[in-house]
């Protein structure tokens, strides 16, 4: 009697453990399942048309507006030079403008999440300098262009060519240079690795890049105080769902090596979203025979260039100018 009395007992015990155990590990999931939405939502989706506009991303942010408005008095400047563009890639009708200032190369600049166009007037300049036209463009879901999804990197190579196409066609130019920046960096990798990419695409400029995504959104996780497991999962198996990119399948690093244009990597030191680790990494494995890696002293993650304005434009100069006259 008192054995089965104790089995019955323990028994009970087991069961309210495997109760508080399947609890906790329900209520971790569907608690960790709603941050994933939140932060998916946040980063990745443009939940209004206001969202990702043509306005400053971070005005409370001193640098990062001091950038906005050097860009846009440039372009205030150059607006005579700039014709209104547009293309259509996977359904999606994409905007941008084109700066033609008579020369025989053409920049086009890639900016990274959450920036239009008029973020990427800033990195015009320093390719109006170096003797060429600039195209600046509002990126999927960014600024006037379609969308609902960023989809970073994967697919948005697609667009890039479709822009390439646009200023050879239409515009005649034989020599066009990539500038990404952070997950435009990513993209500019994606195309020119490509097997259809044209030879009139002759070079990359690249700023902030990096190894793959989740490398990178890992750290941003530790940075805004979210859990990274099993939220990163969750946030990138939403990113598959609505936009069928693998970021595990499309990491630049593994890409990268297929490269055969010249490469030009700026790189910061202090750049806590694309470590200088990741840099050297992307640099070692690219394929390119041509390929250079300048490091700036200072400057912040896609803000090398206002810490440094002069060696910034002056690198850019000099790699287009050895290559292309």
């Amino acid at each position: 009697m008192i054995y089965t009395h104790l089995m019955s007992v323990l028994l009970i015990i087991i069961l309210i453990i495997l109760f508080l155990l399947i609890s906790g590990v329900v209520f971790s999931f569907f608690y960790c399942r709603n941050i994933a939405k939140g932060v998916y939502n946040d980063m990745l989706v443009r939940t209004s048309p206001d969202k990702w506009g043509r306005e400053c991303s971070a005005p409370e942010n001193e640098e990062h507006l001091e950038m906005w408005n050097r860009g846009c008095n440039w372009a205030r400047l150059n607006k005579d030079r700039m014709t209104e563009v547009d293309v259509t890639n996977d359904g999606f009708r994409l905007y941008g403008e084109y700066y033609d200032f008579g020369f025989d190369k053409a920049a086009i600049i890639i900016p990274g999440r959450s920036e239009s166009l008029m973020y990427s007037y800033y990195f015009a300049i320093p390719y109006h300098k170096a003797g060429c036209n600039v195209l600046v463009i509002d990126i999927r879901s960014h600024g006037n262009s379609e969308g609902k999804y960023n989809y970073v990197c994967k697919g948005e190579d697609g667009d890039i060519l479709a822009w390439a196409d646009l200023l050879h066609d239409r515009f005649g130019m034989d020599t066009i240079i990539l500038h990404g920046i952070c997950i435009g960096a990513g993209t500019c990798v994606l195309l020119t690795a490509r097997d259809d990419c044209p030879d009139f695409i002759k070079a990359i400029v690249s700023e902030g890049g990096y190894i793959s995504f989740p490398e990178t959104f890992r750290r941003h996780m530790n940075q805004i105080h979210k859990p990274v497991f099993p939220v990163m999962q969750m946030v990138m198996h939403e990113l598959k769902k609505h936009t069928g990119t693998d970021v595990y399948k499309s990491r630049p690093i593994d890409f990268i090596d297929k490269v055969r244009v010249p490469f030009l990597f700026l790189c910061g030191k202090k750049d806590q979203s694309s470590l200088p680790k990741c840099s050297q990494m992307l640099f070692d494995r690219c394929g390119s025979k041509d390929k250079e890696i300048v490091w700036f002293e200072e400057g912040a993650h896609s803000h090398l260039r206002i810490a440094d304005e002069e060696a910034y434009d002056n690198t850019i100069r000099e790699f287009i100018q050895r290559r292309f006259g």
